[in-house]
């Protein structure tokens, strides 16, 4: 998909248009090749340079080639994976054009650019590319901010399910939740070194207020990275507590299943006993035999539960 927005200079009206104008933001969402030839003959650039950007095994870095920059970070969102929802890491590739176009390059159409196109963001100018990079780059980290909230709260409910756990789902959601740590760890990590570099001025223009809208986004980048390190940690010992307490629940339910086979074995016993081709004297003739042993059944399945249960096995 290729859409290309433009704030007028003048009354800052922010809108769609269909010409590469100077100072206008070209957006690609799964860019197709013939998209990508498109927008690399407009704008004099080459084409190896935004092919580069659609690997999604690409990592974030900072690259120039031929009055073109290129800023690559992480993006966290959320997937399907064997019928669970987690989170993985995209590529974002930002292009600036000799000063005179900005180019972001995208494998989904991520919920933070729609924040700018839908006009969400205050103080988002195209021509003001500077400050472009920068917004995104600060609503990028807290993106991560709220997935690592919505995160610490999916650990707090899964804490408190554990207790009567007896089944392996807790412990496969706790995994899943432990596979995005790790993703969003690796990611933090490696947007805070571009993050660096920009910080010293020799990628982009900084402005007094651009820069301090950069150490805002570095602070929450690093507060992000320690809440995921932090969480990391807290998920990894609930993992194993969670293993432990379905172990220990199952084997309760197997102990109680044993007591209770022992003592509703006890009625067979003595049936089989008195069932036996032996002559049992007077007793057979008692009208009153069958009501007897039934009692004797149940005064020894009583007395055999009530040691079980001192055993703690009932």
């Amino acid at each position: 998909m290729l859409k290309i927005y433009n704030t007028d200079m003048v009354t800052n009206e922010f809108k769609k248009i269909d010409t590469y104008e100077v100072g206008s933001w070209i957006n690609l969402v799964k860019p197709t090749e013939k998209e990508i030839d498109e927008v690399a003959n407009a704008l004099g650039i080459k084409k190896s340079f935004i092919l580069t950007t659609i690997d999604d095994d690409e990592k974030p870095r900072i690259d120039e080639e031929d009055g073109c920059k290129m800023l690559l970070l992480d993006v966290p969102i959320y997937e399907k994976k064997n019928g669970m929802e987690a989170i993985v890491t995209l590529p974002l590739a930002i292009i600036v054009v000799r000063n005179d176009y900005i180019i972001t390059v995208c494998l989904e159409n991520y919920s933070i650019l729609k924040e700018f196109t839908e006009g969400r963001v205050k103080e988002f100018y195209t021509y003001k590319k500077s400050r472009f990079i920068i917004q995104l780059i600060y609503r990028i980290a807290l993106l991560y901010l709220k997935m690592l909230k919505e995160i610490d709260s999916k650990i707090e409910l899964a804490e408190s399910k554990i207790l009567t756990a007896t089944k392996n789902e807790e412990l496969v959601n706790l995994l899943a939740l432990e596979n995005s740590l790790t993703y969003i760890i690796t990611a933090l990590k490696s947007n805070g070194v571009v993050l660096d570099k920009i910080l010293k001025g020799n990628v982009i223009e900084l402005y007094e207020e651009d820069q301090d809208l950069l150490e805002d986004a570095i602070i929450e980048n690093n507060q992000s990275l320690e809440m995921a390190d932090l969480y990391r940690g807290i998920l990894s010992s609930t993992t194993d507590t969670v293993a432990t307490i379905i172990s220990n629940n199952l084997n309760t339910i197997m102990k109680f299943l044993a007591g209770i086979t022992i003592v509703f074995s006890i009625p067979t016993m003595v049936a089989s006993f008195m069932g036996m081709n032996v002559s049992l004297g007077e007793f057979a003739k008692n009208p009153f035999a069958f009501i007897l042993l039934i009692l004797i059944s149940l005064l020894l399945s009583l007395i055999v539960a009530l040691i079980l249960k001192r055993k703690n096995m009932l």
